[in-house]
């Protein structure tokens, strides 16, 4: 029978993977992994921070019914034929 002691606990988490890792890098290892996470990061950043005025929106447009009802308003002023309207999501497909 097993007793605490003796079973070998290595860590099921996989952040405390990582951790212990980067912990067991040397300096320079780690100075040469930041770089590269800091050039890999780079454009996920940027796609961000262009998305996040969408993201805004979306956020407002669910929690707050004033603006999704700005959204259909605006949507009914523009007309739109009904496979444009299917497209983005409303209204019914025609088959």
């Amino acid at each position: 029978m097993n007793s605490p002691k003796s079973l070998n606990k290595k860590p099921k988490n996989l952040l405390d993977l990582i951790t212990i890792n980067w912990e067991s890098l040397d300096e320079s290892q780690k100075i040469v992994l930041t770089k590269i996470w800091k050039v890999l990061t780079y454009k996920w950043q940027l796609q961000i921070l262009f998305n996040l005025p969408f993201l805004i929106w979306w956020l407002l447009d669910v929690s707050i019914i004033k603006v999704h009802e700005f959204d259909l308003k605006l949507l009914t002023y523009l007309n739109l034929p009904d496979w444009a309207l299917a497209l983005i999501g409303f209204g019914q497909a025609t088959t």
